[in-house]
């Protein structure tokens, strides 16, 4: 089968197409015949370590390897059909479509992956196509995690999201209307009307508003971008309001502990670990309709160095996505 190996650090042209054995399923395992994968700043992390604060670039590479990576096949999404099982498996069958995530240990930039049917997967809805599909499983558990978990967005509060046409604040956007929340999206002049459309009562340019001299104050201030700090945001948060940024440097941290200790506006930080509870969840909003995933580019699996460059430039738009099978591009 067909993989993307990844073997140093350094720049997207290290990873490589190469040919593997194609693996067996366990007894407890389903072999999946990847449709769709993505490229996130997950991935972007275990490449080359894109978008790790300092503070916590020494723990990250001692995760993933000092000199050279430990892992050696990328991908935390994923879409596809099962076209085996183990013989101990009785959730799946032969011919399912699932989507999913192999979780911090990845390998989803290939042909075919090996799950356990207990592990972060799904039935796909009819509906929901692939791309989209593969879009859904890391960036909007992290969406929730941030805006349920952390923020405890609920009817009424009013939040921020700097960084709404990633592919995080995307579905943050998306999910804190559907808690009932008040949302600002903050973004480029070009995406003001996508994060419009995704349900946001009110967008700011970053190029020509400063939010923080509006006068405006909110229960939630969603950092996915990390282009503010506590110290930027503490005015325009409530008494009791939230500052949740995805990085976390020495001053936020600091931050963190202290406004834990004084109470009042806090800095909350934590690493969304993702669950098949939430992957459901999700599943059942998109089915409602209250959960659309926004796709900003395609590239087929030989291209993925590319996708990798586009997306460490920082400016994506919803999710980047590889088509592993072409010829099943688009369809539900």
């Amino acid at each position: 089968m067909k993989v993307i190996f990844h073997t140093k650090y350094g720049p997207p042209d290290e990873l490589q197409l190469k040919e593997v054995v194609k693996p067996t399923p366990k007894d407890n395992e389903v072999l999946i015949k990847i449709h769709t994968t993505t490229v996130t700043t997950s991935d972007c992390n275990a490449r080359n370590f894109t978008f790790v604060s300092k503070l916590l670039m020494l723990p990250a590479r001692m995760g993933q390897g000092f000199s050279k990576p430990k892992i050696n096949i990328l991908g935390i999404d994923l879409a596809g059909e099962i076209e085996a099982v183990g013989q101990d498996v009785k959730r799946y069958k032969k011919g399912d479509q699932v989507f999913g995530t192999p979780g911090n240990v990845m390998g989803a930039h290939a042909e075919y992956i090996c799950l356990p049917e207990d592990g972060v997967l799904t039935i796909k809805p009819a509906n929901m196509t692939w791309e989209e599909a593969a879009s859904i499983p890391n960036m909007g558990n992290s969406a929730l995690y941030f805006m349920r978990d952390l923020g405890n967005v609920q009817a009424g509060s009013k939040v921020l999201i700097n960084g709404a046409s990633g592919g995080i604040g995307t579905f943050a956007v998306q999910l804190a209307k559907y808690y009932g929340a008040e949302v600002t999206g903050i973004c480029s002049s070009t995406n003001l009307e996508m994060v419009k459309s995704l349900g946001a009562d009110h967008v700011i340019d970053y190029t020509k508003e400063d939010f923080t001299q509006n006068g405006q104050t909110y229960d939630v201030i969603f950092d996915v971008v990390y282009k503010l700090s506590f110290s930027r945001c503490k005015n325009s948060l409530n008494k009791d309001g939230v500052y949740l940024p995805t990085l976390i440097e020495l001053p936020d941290l600091i931050q963190l502990i202290w406004t834990g200790i004084t109470g009042g506006r806090k800095v909350k930080f934590g690493d969304a670990v993702i669950k098949v509870e939430n992957l459901i969840f999700l599943r059942e909003l998109f089915e409602a309709g209250k959960l659309k995933p926004v796709i900003d580019r395609i590239y087929p699996l030989e291209q993925t160095p590319e996708a990798f460059r586009y997306v460490e430039k920082g400016h994506k738009k919803g999710s980047v996505v590889i088509a592993v099978a072409q010829n099943n591009q688009g369809d539900a």
